[in-house]
This record gives structure tokens, sequence and C-alpha cells, in this order.
């Protein structure tokens, strides 16, 4: 496993070289396995970059799309990633609805049971051998996902989502996929923007214990690539 720091000056051109970059690994995983298999995050950079892929030459019938994580609300809250991936990017292109992985909200037979709804995703990750890539998002505290540090989903070795609650960023209460799942990705991409967040990277990058910072156990079995702004690398 190798990796890679890519620096540009501010959240836009990492947002435009990620979405380059992204669009060639899509189609080398397609032509190698007949399929891309994409891990999205939310967050600004996160759904800057799905917003960058509506006019890529991308072959969307081939890929199949995941979530990293989720806020358990409603599923017409403006707060679920999934609905701002979609208005964002999905509702754009040609992708094939039953490839398109959410996770469950807040609704119909999940209403009130986040565990049955964590369940019910670590089920469906489960039959994924590996994902071609796992995009993410970092909290200026090293937060990945709805993983946290110092927390049960941070501490967890064993299953590959669980549900998060009295989570110290709102909604309270999400799903997340666990860093055991995150590092069964060929490649996981890191992208950060913000003085705020300049410590946290350094000290991911550095190796630091990922209970104090989740970003640092955050690697894929192929390559980890750090897309970082200028201020986010300041501690470099």
């Amino acid at each position: 496993m190798t990796t890679e720091i890519v620096r540009e000056a501010d959240q836009d051109g990492i947002v435009t070289a990620a979405a380059a970059r992204l669009t060639v690994l899509i189609a080398e995983a397609i032509a190698q396995r007949g399929r891309a298999r994409v891990v999205l995050t939310g967050g600004g950079a996160g759904i800057a970059l799905l917003a960058a892929l509506r006019d890529a030459d991308i072959d969307w019938p081939a890929v199949e799309v995941f979530w990293g994580d989720e806020r358990f609300v409603a599923p017409d809250d403006g707060d679920r990633n999934e609905l701002q991936a979609r208005e964002a990017l999905l509702a754009h292109v040609p992708v094939v609805e039953d490839q398109v992985h959410a996770m469950p909200a807040d609704d119909g037979v999940f209403a009130g049971d986040v565990d049955g709804a964590a369940r019910r995703y670590a089920e469906l990750v489960e039959q994924v051998d590996a994902f071609d890539v796992h995009l993410l998002g970092m909290g200026g505290e090293g937060h990945i996902n709805s993983i946290f540090p110092h927390s049960p989903a941070v501490a967890e070795q064993a299953a590959t989502a669980v549900p998060v609650r009295d989570c110290p960023k709102p909604p309270p209460t999400r799903i997340t996929l666990t860093l055991p799942m995150v590092r069964r990705a060929r490649q996981v991409w890191l992208l950060v923007a913000g003085g705020a967040k300049a410590e946290a990277a350094a000290a991911a990058v550095g190796g630091a214990d990922a209970a104090d910072v989740p970003a640092a156990g955050a690697e894929g079995t192929e390559k980890t690539v750090w897309f970082l702004d200028d201020a986010a690398a300041a501690h470099l």
C-alpha cells in the first residue's frame, strides 16, 4: 500500500484533480472487472466532487454506488447524504437505480430502528469483496464517515456497519461503515480543505493512533490518496 499527497491551492483545485482521477479510475475498474464500485461521502468537498462529475465521460450503468455513512433521518430530510448526492449528481446521470445502495432512512420498516438499519446495510456491504474507491471527507478533529475520536465506532474491529448514537455533530443518530470496512477498498481518497483541518491532517498522515484521529486508520489495500488544499496541508 502506498500513500500519495495531492496538493492544490484551494478546494476547487482538489475537487478538479479528484474528478479527473476518479473518471480514470472508474474506467480502469470497468475495463478490468466489468463494473466500478464507489463509496460516496458527504460534506462540502465530497458533494462538490459529485457535481463536478455530471459531465464526465463515465459509463454510469456500470457503476455501483454505496455510502460510507448516513444521517438516520426521514428520507426527504435535507441532511441525508443520499439526497444531497442525488441533487448534485445521481439525478443527472444514467445510473441504474438497483445499483444505487442508499443506507436505510428513519422510515417504514426501519422507523426508529437504527440498529436494524445498520444490520441491513452490513449484510449488503459484506457481499462486496472490495470497493474500488472509498471517498472520504475529514472533520477538524479527524473524524471520517461518522467515526469520531474515542467513540464505539472507532474501536469497532469486526462489524462492517454500525449505528452511531449521541454523535457530537448533529444530527445525533447515524449509520457508518467502520474502519475495517473502509480498509477493504482498493483505494481510499480523503478530500480535505481548510486550515482548521491542518493539524488533524498532519497527524493522520504522520501515523497517529486512529482512536485519537480516525482518519489515520483509513487506508486502501493498494493506495491511499490525500487531496489537500494549501491550508489543510500547512503542517505537513
